[in-house]
């Protein structure tokens, strides 16, 4: 473990621990916590305050969000098929919910970023909140392991299923977008992904949605996977019901 100037800094050690309190998590080790909500910005202007930012470790939480949820869904539905519950997971686990959840935890409120960064309103952005969400649940299962961090995801993600399917979120728009196309006009979605642009400590990756040679869309994101969800969402919801 790096021990960085922000994870020593009195301030944010009392801050992170009322947080962790007011969850009812009763840590042990604050140090990754503070770890989760450190954004890669401020690790690019001063490495001497943050050497380490939050996106490698919420790596390692996918695989464990995913059994989590994987299990309690198995459990709750015996009587769905397989396709089904993989459908039902991806919307709990996909990165627009993790954000509203992680918004609604006002973690947004946490994250140690540059300050221009601050300035441009970065930490409102979907894809910083999920991550930020995913890196605390990593520091959440270091910390007290398996079945505390089942606690926290069925109090704040599971219980989100109610409402996704209620509001038929279940489907991801890329998969809505092959439906729509290839029922109404027998034709598959074609993505390409452009080469990353911008800086390396601020990569953006564009993506272009083909329906045959017509372009229908494109938008981009801090990774080729949130450019072309992106691009489907936009294309699904302002051009598909036009056409």
């Amino acid at each position: 473990m790096i021990v960085t100037k922000a994870i020593k800094n009195e301030i944010y050690i009392e801050k992170f621990s009322k947080l962790l309190n007011s969850l009812d998590i009763k840590f042990n080790n604050i140090e990754d916590y503070i770890l989760a909500f450190i954004h890669r910005s401020i690790v690019n202007e001063r490495p001497d305050f943050a050497p380490k930012h939050n996106e490698r470790i919420e790596f390692l939480w996918d695989a464990v969000l995913e059994l989590i949820i994987t299990e309690k869904l198995y459990l709750d539905f015996s009587e769905k098929p397989e396709w089904e519950l993989t459908d039902i997971r991806s919307s709990l686990v996909r990165w627009r919910n993790l954000a509203k959840i992680s918004k609604q935890l006002n973690f947004q409120e946490y994250l140690i970023l540059w300050k221009w960064e601050q300035l441009s309103g970065w930490k409102e952005k979907e894809y910083i909140l999920a991550n930020v969400f995913e890196a605390f649940l990593w520091a959440l299962y270091l910390d007290l392991w398996y079945e505390k961090s089942k606690e926290i995801i069925f109090k704040y993600v599971y219980s989100t299923l109610e409402n996704i399917i209620e509001e038929k979120l279940i489907k991801d728009y890329k998969s809505l977008i092959q439906e729509y196309a290839q029922s109404d006009f027998l034709i598959t979605p074609r993505y390409e992904v452009l080469d990353h642009i911008w800086p390396d400590h601020d990569k953006k990756y564009v993506s272009w949605i083909f329906l045959e040679d017509k372009k229908i869309w494109e938008w981009e994101g801090s990774s080729k996977k949130k450019s072309q969800e992106k691009a489907a969402e936009n294309a699904y919801k302002k051009i598909f019901p036009k056409i």
